[in-house]
This record gives C-alpha cells, structure tokens and sequence, in this order.
C-alpha cells in the first residue's frame, strides 16, 4: 500500500483558523487550520478506540485519505499503559497517525454509565500534555429525557467550565465547546451564546459540538435533531466550524450538510460491521439479508455476501469496516461536489425520501421555510435563505418540492420586493400599466417569441409582459435569468394554466391582479422581426434596469440614471452581451446565468449613486428595499493591493452591508465611501465580521491603474 506524505503545519498565525472555500446556503466546504495539516470539511472524524483497532489509523490516513480522527482521551487517561505512552511518545505516535488527531472527554461515558472520575481542568490538561489537535472540554450531557431544571443546569454547569477549560488548553491545543440544551431550542439558543462568546486571555472555543444528539439518532428522531440543529447555529459564531458530536450515518449528511454542519463523527463504520450490518447513503441493511450487493465497494470487489459470510467474525468485520468507510468517504465527496454545483439541497431532497422518519423531517423543514417561525430556528432559515446565491448555471430539475429550495426562495422573494412596474414604456409615455400580456405554453428560450411581443406592445406600449412559468410567473424582463430558463423536465410542464384563480393568485404577488389579463401562446419567430428598434430598445433598459433592482437593491429610478442613454451590444442568438452609457461600458449580462457583472465604470456610477452611510459593523443599517449596491468597507493597509486587483481577505475588513449576497456583484471601499474595487463576496456579511482567514470578495477588477 502506497504512502501519503505527512501533512505540513499551518503557519503559527492560521492556528485554529476556519476559512470558507465555497458555499451553497448555509452548507460550506471549509478549511480549518492544525498543527497537523489542513482539514477539509465537511468531513468525518472516524472514531478510534485505542483498545480495538479495527482498522488501523495509519491506514485510515493512506489508504482512505482520512485527515483528521477522534479517539477519547478518559478512555487513555483510564488505562495506565497508554496513559504513560501518550504522555511520553504524544498522541500521534500512539495512534500512529500524521494527520489531525481531536479528542472526547469523558462526557459520553457520563451518558452511558453516569459518571466518571475526572474533573473539567484535570481532563483538558491531560489532552494537551498528549499533544491533542483539538481536545474537548468536560460538558454536562443533556439527555431528551431530562427534566427543563436539570437541563438548564446542564447548559450553566457546561458554560461555568468553559474558562477554566480554555486557560488548561494553553496556547497550543484547540478546544471544543459543546452546546447543550435538550430538544428547548431556547435552550440550545442560549447555550450557544455563552459557549460562543466564551474567552480567556483573547482564546475561544475553536469549534462548536451539538452535544446530546446521540439519543434521537438511536430513536431516529431526525425532526427533533434538526430543529436543534438550527436552534443552535443562529446565535453561533460564524467562523467557527459545527460538529455533530456522535452523528456518522451517510443517510443525515446531506441534510445536516446543507443546514451547515461541518464536522461528523462515528463509530458507526465499525460497530455496525461487528454486527454484520452494512452502511448505505439510504440506510443499513443487515449481511444476512442480501443475495448481491446493493451498494459496491473496493472492499467488496469480487467478493459475494455468501462468501463473506462464511468468513471468520473477524475478517468479516474487518472487511465490512472497509466498506463502511468507502461508504462514508463517498457520501461525503458526493456532499462536497454538490455544495461546489449548488446542488446540496436537492440531494438532501432526494435522500430524504430513503426514510420515513427523514422524510418528516424534510416536510418540517419544508414548513420552516415557507413560514419561518419567530424564534432561534426562524433566524437560522432565513439567515439560510438569505445567504443562498439566488442564480445557478445549468440546469434547474424541476420536482414537486422545487418552490421550497432556499435558492429558489431567495429569488422569488428578491422579486416580490424588489421588481417594480415600469415607469415609463416605450414610445416615451407615462403613467399607469393598462394591462398584463402573460406569454404562456411555451418554453425558453423567451426571446425567440419577440414577433408576436412586440405586435402587441406595438398595439398598447402601456403593456407589463409576464411569462408563465411551472415556478409562477416572471416579468419578461428577466426571461434569461436562472433558474427559470434553465428548467428542465418533460415538455408538459410548459402547458398553460387552466385554473384563472391560480393565475390572480400568482399575479397578485406582483401588484398585478386588478389589472386585464391578455393571455397568449407565442409561436417561435420564423421570420424577420419587424422594424421596431424603439420597442426593442425599451425591452433592452428594462432588463438591465430590473436586474439591478432584483440583484443589486438599487432603486429603479437610479437604474434609470445608470443606464441613461443606452446602447449596447447582442449576440447573433439577440441575448445581450455588453451594455455602455454615454461612451462607458458599464455592464455585461452573463450568458451563463443571467445576471450582471459590472465593468469599474459601472461599479463608479452605482457607488456614487449610493446615498447610504459606508458600511461599519455594528451599526444599524438602512432596512429598506432598495438599500444601495451593497459594499464591503476594508482597512487602509488593504486599499492599495485590493484596487489594482486583489482579493479582500477576511481580517481586513471594517464594515459590510447586510443585504450583501454571496454570488451577486458588490463594491469594495475606503472607509469614507470612495470605490477601490468591485467583484462577488464568497461569504455573508456576518462571516466577514468574525471570519479571519481566506477570501471575503473576489475581485473582478480594482479602481486604481497600475503605477498609481
């Protein structure tokens, strides 16, 4: 078997740092910095009991590129020989592994048999005298069955250690806080504030354990497990990673992963292979059972379920631990590269259908995000919502559930309060619409109908277009926006609506209910278009003015005043591919999308168009609908690098605007509002306060020439 090389150290300065690679809402592909390498998550931390190795943790880190594991440190302190050998050789040499190596305490074994013999300072010291990555503070377990009294105290006593716990980690080890609570999600709320506010000498708890979840999994109470998931995650600090203490069955990580859990942990891969039994992304299913394997595996290439099961216990267990750690390994990869394509949400849409009990958890979730409720887990779904790139390249599979994605529900509700009646129409007139023409029963792409469009605008300019969609209708303006013309399903999801009230309904949301309703099912243009180069033009502003109303929240009037004397430019399909005002290319609409992506002469007129205050963090902000393009504010250390064209790194930031979106264009700025760059935020507003490490914004282009 082929070797990895060890890892290398962080540098001394990223020690216990997180940094955020990508995301897709609230899921996340991180790095968190050790003395042992880099660990990517999401992740599984395998556990390792010191005593029974069934696979070895050497080969764990060459064979399944296994970065980081788990193993208990009051299990160790408990037996004399290994205590003496971790304390002498470090806890790398006696597990024999490279990578990152993090520690429990002791407070499961508390759970299982209701005490144990060490106290909160005596187990943290022990951890870092082994050499421990991350150890794990002595918190008080809070079972579900618990009493709201004892609970409380679970969650007090666990916050009353955190300062002695932090001080014995010292300045090299990195220490969990777990968060307690029950299923209260007021309890887990408050939890999560004093373990993540909890400091020592300028030293914090570098990641944050949902403690307690280990009963609902054994129950399958995967509603329950969610919901203090969320509870959890609104009042945690962003830069800090979240572990699932004890949660390691390829079934809840996509789920988990996309309500942003970071880090799993189990024994599962294991124990369940000593009891013949199989891991699956959709459940276990028991060797005993099975004439052929449902799911394949290096481990059992050319092996069949008869043959293994004639094997002794412990090459049987040995071989479908091997498989259970493919497994595992596989789902998570699977995970990873669904957050890269945006996609993670889908896939937990897909797995949940694989358990009855996933399922329900699903259609709560469902529940939370078409009407978040007013407490902890509210905050963490439309933090969730609001953090999801509202556009997507390629294809958009339509299923029933599709309005419930938080992308999709981003842009929905970013054009409910963003989109606004026209308020001029083409041939120079104002005043109110005179009616609705919705185009309908036919598929994208919507620009190839504009001959029959534009014979009606040509009838009655004061006309609002709308194109019915199997997601609601969408003012043609936006008709190459993702996902809506990127949806893909049979040709029956394009037929015409047939129910009137459902159409009021759906138009109603936009304002445009009581106005009359021309419906028309516009054939692909076969001819020329007619001369109409008015009409074409005025069909051209509104959707630059409309995206950057919807993507950019600034106002349409200023829109107005951006794209003041427009021309611009099309491709040979008629899409729009360069916008200029006056002598200034200003914009270009992306193919790939939709959306916009601005030159530094447009960012120049959308920054001076911005009458709100720089951005600085923790003051109140303009709330309103159009708050401006938003802006990240960086240090003057940062100005001269970021405008000829670098990056903004977390930790050199002073202010963001709130209604920053991850994936859509913002501007980059001097502490008194002048323009230094403009690109796309990788993180939220909220990471770029705590986040210290990776990038913030990519930038596109900075203000400043070279030389200046």
């Amino acid at each position: 078997m082929a070797t990895r090389p060890d890892p290398e150290p962080c540098r001394e300065q990223d020690l216990g740092l997180f940094e955020i690679i990508q995301r897709d809402g609230a899921a996340r592909i991180g790095k968190l910095h050790t003395k042992h390498g880099m660990v990517t998550t999401p992740m599984l931390l395998p556990v390792i009991n010191p005593n029974l190795r069934t696979i070895e943790p050497r080969e764990m880190w060459d064979k399944y590129g296994i970065e980081a594991l788990i193993t208990n440190s009051y299990v160790i302190w408990k037996h004399e020989d290994l205590k003496s050998q971790a304390l002498s050789n470090g806890i790398h040499s006696l597990l024999d592994f490279p990578g990152a190596v993090i520690t429990d305490s002791g407070t499961f074994q508390s759970y299982v048999y209701g005490d144990v013999e060490v106290g909160p300072e005596e187990i943290v010291s022990f951890q870092r005298d082994m050499g421990v990555d991350v150890g794990t503070m002595l918190d008080v377990f809070g079972r579900p069955d618990m009493s709201r009294d004892e609970l409380e105290h679970a969650v007090s006593e666990t916050a009353n250690r955190s300062e002695i716990s932090l001080s014995a980690a010292g300045p090299d080890m990195q220490l969990n806080g777990p968060i307690q609570g029950g299923t209260h999600a007021d309890l887990r709320d408050e939890s999560s504030l004093l373990m993540g506010s909890a400091e020592v000498d300028g030293k914090r708890f570098a990641i944050h354990p949902i403690g307690g979840i280990v009963p609902l999994m054994e129950q399958q109470r995967y509603k329950e497990l969610f919901e203090i998931l969320l509870a959890s995650k609104a009042s945690l600090p962003p830069d800090r990673p979240v572990h699932f203490f004890g949660c390691g069955h390829p079934l809840l990580f996509p789920m988990s992963i996309a309500l942003g859990v970071d880090i799993f942990d189990s024994a599962a891969y294991a124990i369940f292979a000593r009891d013949d039994r199989l891991l699956t992304p959709e459940g276990t299913v028991k060797l005993d059972d099975l004439e052929e394997w449902p799911f394949h595996s290096h481990a059992l290439y050319s092996k069949t379920p008869k043959s293994v099961r004639a094997m002794s216990h412990e090459d049987r267990s040995r071989i479908l631990a091997e498989h259970n750690l493919e497994v595992t390994q596989a789902e998570l990869a699977k995970c990873r590269e669904a957050v890269r394509k945006g996609t993670i949400w889908e896939l937990a849409e897909r797995r949940s259908h694989s358990s009855p009990y996933l399922r329900e958890a699903f259609v709560w979730l469902q529940d939370q995000l078409d009407d978040p409720d007013d407490g902890p887990v509210g905050e963490s779904v439309l933090r969730m919502i609001a953090s999801s790139n509202p556009l997507r390249s390629g294809g958009e599979q339509l299923g029933e559930e599709i309005e419930y994605r938080p992308h999709i529900l981003h842009i929905q509700a970013l054009l409910a309060t963003r989109w606004r009646v026209p308020g001029s129409w083409w041939d120079s007139s104002a005043g109110p619409a005179e009616r609705v023409l919705l185009l309908e029963g036919t598929s994208p792409p919507w620009r190839n109908k504009k001959s029959a469009l534009i014979e009606h605008l040509s009838r009655e300019p004061r006309t609002v277009v709308m194109i019915s969609t199997p997601i609601g209708p969408i003012p043609y303006s936006l008709e190459d926006l993702s996902p809506w013309c990127h949806l893909t399903g049979p040709d029956g999801i394009w037929q015409p609506i047939s129910d009137d009230h459902e159409i009021r309904d759906a138009l109603d949301e936009l304002g445009l209910s009581q106005l009359p309703l021309t419906r028309i099912t516009p054939e692909d243009d076969l001819d020329e278009i007619p001369d109409s180069e008015d009409i074409r033009d005025w069909l051209d502003r509104c959707s630059i003015v409309d995206k950057l109303s919807v993507l950019c929240s600034i106002h349409p009037l200023d829109a107005c005043k951006m794209t003041d004397e427009m021309t611009c430019r099309r491709s040979r399909t008629d899409r729009v591919v360069n916008v200029s005002s006056g002598d200034s290319h200003i914009l270009s609409p992306r193919l790939t999308d939709g959306g916009i992506s601005l030159t530094v002469e447009g960012a120049s007129i959308a920054n001076d168009l911005n009458a709100s205050p720089t951005p600085e963090f923790g003051k109140t902000e303009d709330d309103s609908d159009f708050s401006g393009i938003p802006r990240v504010c960086i240090v003057d250390d940062a100005i001269p690098f970021v405008g000829k064209g670098r990056n903004v790194m977390h930790g050199y930031i002073l202010g963001a605007d709130s209604h920053i979106i991850p994936g859509q264009p913002c501007l980059v700025v001097d502490s008194k509002g002048t323009l230094v760059a403009h690109g796309t935020p990788l993180t939220s507003h909220l990471e770029m306060q705590f986040l210290r490490k990776g990038i913030a914004v990519k930038v596109r282009d900075g203000a400043f020439k070279q030389g200046q």
